[in-house]
């Protein structure tokens, strides 16, 4: 092999490790963004589950005209 295509492999082989690393960040970003979804939609779902037992008139009367 000549020197051109032992150094076009070796940027090659380099382009390839850096495209591996940021594919591998974008999963742990992704991931970390589903376990933030479920930890809100938990809350949410705590909060309503708090809101089951007030009575049905609550709020109704609410003036947000100001």
């Amino acid at each position: 092999m000549d020197d051109v295509s032992l150094a076009s492999a070796f940027i090659s082989a380099t382009m390839g490790q850096a495209q591996l690393a940021v594919a591998a960040k974008l999963l742990r970003m992704n991931a970390d963004q589903e376990q933030s979804v479920v930890k809100l939609v938990d809350a949410a779902q705590q909060n309503l589950d708090r809101l089951a037992n007030v009575a049905a008139s609550i709020g109704g009367n609410l003036d947000i005209s100001a």
